[in-house]
């Protein structure tokens, strides 16, 4: 049970590293990895999004930092190192 709740960890985390990369760089509607930067959207949105309320973004104008995926991390990393899991961490 745990290496499965590891592998979906594991997995969680490379998205949000994906939508942090997708962050940074523009997607145009109409290109096919925009569907890829939706699913990835719609998987982080409902952690990032609720952290985002209480934690707002630092700085201001459009260059705010996002301090949310950051805090995942974290709790993702102290989540993974007491279950014991070996790998990207």
């Amino acid at each position: 049970m745990a290496d499965l709740l590891c592998a979906v960890l594991t997995a969680y985390f490379l998205v949000l590293v994906a939508r942090i990369i997708f962050s940074w760089i523009p997607v145009s509607s109409e290109s096919p990895v925009a569907t890829i930067q939706g699913i990835v959207f719609a998987l982080t949105e409902p952690i990032l999004g609720p952290l985002r309320r209480v934690i707002p973004p630092i700085g201001g104008g459009g260059m705010a930092f996002d301090l949310s995926p950051l805090i995942v991390f974290l709790a993702l990393s102290l989540i993974m190192n007491a279950l014991g899991c070996t790998g990207i961490l």
